[in-house]
């Protein structure tokens, strides 16, 4: 369980990376329209992101 946990944060950490590794323009433009945004919707952003990683995770756990 430890193993899968620390590989799914790696994984994680390597998804995140992507965007600034590959278009650092784009995304401190995409970070910076985020940050004007009210609370109300960043929780809304989130909440989906938590929803669809539940799936997804759910679903991957289904299959082992």
């Amino acid at each position: 369980m430890s193993n899968t946990i620390w590989m799914a944060l790696g994984l994680v950490l390597v998804v995140e990376g992507l965007g600034p590794l590959l278009a650092p323009r784009g995304w401190r433009e995409m970070v910076s329209q985020l940050s004007q945004q009210n609370d109300n919707t960043l929780r809304r952003i989130g909440g989906c992101l938590v929803v669809a990683g539940t799936v997804i995770a759910y679903m991957m756990y289904r299959q082992m």
